[in-house]
Parts: C-alpha cells; sequence; structure tokens
C-alpha cells in the first residue's frame, strides 16, 4: 500500500514535551476492526508491565455507555467493519458486557481481551450461549503471563494465576477455544522451552488445541518503570516507511471507541497525538500519526494487537 507521508508534530498528554516534527503519519485505507474500550482504564488487577498502567484507581477513562457502543455499532454497518474487539481495563467489570457483545455479534465477529479472573460460571455460561447463537465467531483472548505462580504474579500480583487459569478451564470446559496472549519477558533464548511450557499447562486445565500468540513488552506506561522507556533513537521516520508493507500498523485498518473520543489505537490512551476526533467518522477521516516511541514496537513486531499470531503457538 502507497501512502503520501507528512510531518507531524503532538504533544505527549501526560508529559507535556513536544515529540519529532518529523513524525510521518498514515490515512486509514479501510476500517476492518473497530475497537472499544469498554471499561476505560479501570481493571481488577494492577500488571506491573500494562502500558495504559490500568488499575482498580485509574479512571482516566470512563466505562462506555451501552448507547454510545450501540451508535458506534449502528454507524460501523456503513464503514465496512469485519470484526469488533471489546478491551480495558478489565471488559468483564462492564455489567452490559454480555448485552453489548450480542449486539456486536449481530453484525461480525467479536473478541474480547481480558485476564481473565472474573470469568464466572454464570459468565462463561452466557458467553458459551452467544458463541451458540451467532453466525459469528465469538473470540476470548486471556491474558496469562507466565506459566507458574512464581513468574505470573511477580507481573500481574498475588494470586492471579490460580484465577486466570481457573478462568481459561472454564472456557475449555464450556467448549470455547481461547486466545492466550502472553507478554514475553523471558530471554530469547528461553523462547523454545517456554511455548512447550505454556502448551503444557494449557492442556493440563483441558485446552487440547492451544492458542498462544506472545506480545512484545511496550515501553509505556508501568512497563516504562519495570524495564525501562525506549532509547532515544527507536522512533519510526518516514525513511523507515519506504517499501514498508503499512498494513501491518494497526491503525491503518481500525479506530478505537473511548469515553473521550475516538483514538487511532488501543495503544497510545496516554497520548493526545492519537485523539483523531469526537466521532467515528471524523477520526477515519483524519491519518494517524506515528509519532509516539511506542510506534517503533509496532513497526518492529506487527500484529500486535489483533488475532494474528505472532511468536507463538498455534495449534488447530
Amino acid at each position: 500500500m502507497k501512502t503520501t507521508l507528512a510531518p507531524v508534530s503532538a504533544a505527549r498528554a501526560d508529559a507535556g514535551v513536544t515529540t519529532s516534527a518529523t513524525s510521518p503519519k498514515v490515512p486509514l485505507t479501510a476500517l476492518d476492526q473497530l475497537w472499544f474500550q469498554i471499561s476505560g482504564t479501570v481493571c481488577n488487577l494492577r500488571c506491573r508491565h500494562c502500558f495504559i498502567s490500568c488499575a482498580p484507581d485509574n479512571h482516566a477513562f470512563w466505562f462506555l455507555d451501552p448507547g454510545v457502543v450501540r451508535a458506534a455499532l449502528e454507524q460501523s454497518e456503513g464503514l465496512g467493519v469485519k470484526e469488533y474487539y471489546f478491551t480495558g481495563g478489565e471488559p468483564f467489570m462492564h455489567r452490559d458486557l454480555i448485552a453489548i457483545l450480542a449486539d456486536a455479534l449481530a453484525l461480525g465477529p467479536a473478541t474480547v481481551l481480558t485476564n481473565g479472573t472474573l470469568l464466572t460460571p454464570r459468565g462463561v455460561e452466557g458467553l458459551a450461549a452467544l458463541a451458540a447463537g451467532s453466525r459469528y465467531s465469538l473470540e476470548l483472548r486471556v491474558s496469562l503471563d507466565g506459566v507458574n505462580p512464581e513468574m505470573n504474579d511477580a507481573i500481574r500480583g498475588p494470586g492471579a494465576f490460580a484465577r486466570t487459569l481457573e478462568g481459561l478451564r472454564r472456557l475449555a470446559a464450556a467448549g470455547l477455544l481461547p486466545i492466550v496472549t502472553a507478554v514475553q519477558t523471558w530471554p530469547d533464548a528461553e523462547h523454545d522451552r517456554m511455548l512447550v511450557e505454556f502448551g503444557q499447562r494449557l492442556a493440563e486445565i483441558g485446552c487440547a488445541r492451544p492458542r498462544l500468540k506472545v506480545l512484545p513488552p511496550l515501553r509505556i506506561g508501568a512497563e516504562a518503570g519495570r524495564s525501562g522507556g525506549y532509547a532515544a533513537t527507536e522512533r519510526v521516520t518516514h525513511e523507515m516507511l519506504h517499501g514498508f508493507d503499512l498494513d501491518r500498523l494497526l491503525c491503518t485498518r481500525a479506530r478505537l471507541v473511548t469515553s473521550r473520543g475516538v483514538y487511532a489505537c488501543p495503544i497510545l490512551l496516554d497520548y493526545a497525538s492519537a485523539r483523531l476526533g469526537d466521532t467515528l467518522a471524523a477520526a477515519a477521516a483524519r491519518p494517524a500519526p506515528l509519532s509516539e516511541q511506542a510506534c517503533f514496537t509496532c513497526y518492529r513486531s506487527g500484529a500486535i494487537c489483533s488475532n494474528v499470531p505472532s511468536g507463538g503457538l498455534e495449534r488447530a
């Protein structure tokens, strides 16, 4: 895909500093994915690697009103949206999530990104009923960042490993095949061993066909404090995009609806540069600036946010 790249200057919302004036920006070529920050930045966990620092007391972005979601879903039909994603925060903290998912599944495939700790028997029963009654697929992406409590809970908090495994077990028992996502916090030399161990853990709880998506760390938000931020040279430039397949970037194919407007992607909520408008139509018409350093990770890795496998185990 070819595009005209122009410089953009934008300010980071949480630091008040100016990014590079030579940063490129890319147009929305097709609105394939519509994302919803359904529970804002409110989460029942406080993970040490969260790139938007979600937590029980982070109210920077609030829960989306069901009416707002319905309006965006209605608009999406005329914009050619192919699939819907619901993220947070923790989506299962939203009391209307099941009803909202039903609305989305009437239009296309839907995915929920969750930490899995709030997947109650009744909730999983409702999800299974939704999946069985829809012509479109319902995906559950569950975050698990270690193969044992020591590894996972050092990042996600005490007890998170056991609660997430129980949620995964319930999904598997209900016939739902979750995608497990893990942020790579281990050395590259241990990657193959970690894939084997993840596969074993998932098999033990009934996931006979394990799917694992390994994600690179995004060194912003809480993760910047855990492992350090980006180097000054880690930034997307015009030259880097010469011959580059822009379809690898989510912001050329998606937009994110939040309680504070529509953004280019789910990663950059803390950055004013990523807010593209008050409405979906306005945000779809504006190009997305690649002015923040987290864009460098998307440039390097691609397919970070969508369900496309990246660096992990995928067994059919």
